[in-house]
């Protein structure tokens, strides 16, 4: 396989950015891979689809886009980009047309945990940091999971509520990682995100931040959608 046909972009969720994809990346690159990795400002959909797209047009040729959280709205807005052969969706919402993060959280089922978001200040959404790591990393090591907790990047309400117009996945194949132990986005709601789009399903045992603590497992799922489009 000549990797080098393909770029793997990585798209970061909320509250964090891209240094969360280390460990993918260093597995990626030593097999072999090209990867770039989206630093987006998380302020709206808009603003980050706009520099989502510009990487994947500095690309030499496909790329294949993967999206945490709510990188999974991002790429599933921008990925109908021409140069995009498919998407990655890990522990990630992949919303319908007219649906987004909002509209999807909106009515959580019972029992379902509820994220500890802080009430929102100058437009902008943190998480408490003294509950980040239980339910943002609960299985990430305990001193990474306070350095993300206080390095966390505000989330801007206009991002919550930008809403997908065309989604690529109803035109590009896609695989989805389900983390099963999630506390941000219900694995019920994984599933059934993934079972919409017709994704190739994988789940793994792991927390919402799984890309950190276990980027073998994400770095494999990639990997297994990238051979599928070379073939």
């Amino acid at each position: 396989m000549n990797a080098s046909k393909l770029t793997i972009v990585l798209v970061h969720g909320g509250f964090v950015d891209g240094s969360g994809w280390g460990g993918v990346y260093n597995i990626l690159r030593k097999d072999g891979h090209d990867v770039a990795i989206v630093q987006n400002p998380t302020t709206s959909l808009a603003d980050d689809v706009a520099f989502t797209k510009r990487v994947i047009a500095a690309q030499p040729g496909k790329t294949l886009l993967v999206g945490h959280s709510y990188g999974g709205v991002v790429i599933t807005e921008a990925g109908t980009h021409p140069n995009v052969a498919g998407l990655v969706y890990v522990a990630a919402f992949a919303p319908d047309k007219g649906e987004s993060v909002d509209s999807l959280i909106k009515n959580p089922p019972p029992g379902a945990p509820v994220p500890p978001i802080l009430p929102p200040r100058d437009g902008f959404l943190l998480l408490d940091q003294n509950k980040f790591a239980e339910s943002f990393a609960a299985d990430v090591d305990a001193a990474k999971a306070g350095f993300m907790a206080a390095s966390q990047v505000p989330w801007g309400v206009d991002a919550l509520a930008g809403e997908v117009t065309l989604p690529a996945w109803k035109s590009k194949p896609s695989w989805y990682l389900v983390a099963s132990d999630d506390k941000m986005i219900p694995p019920p709601a994984q599933r059934q995100m993934a079972q919409r789009a017709g994704s190739i399903v994988g789940e793994v045992a792991g927390s919402h931040a799984v890309y950190v603590s276990q980027p073998q497992a994400v770095a494999s799922l990639i990997e297994k959608a990238a051979e599928s489009l070379l073939k």
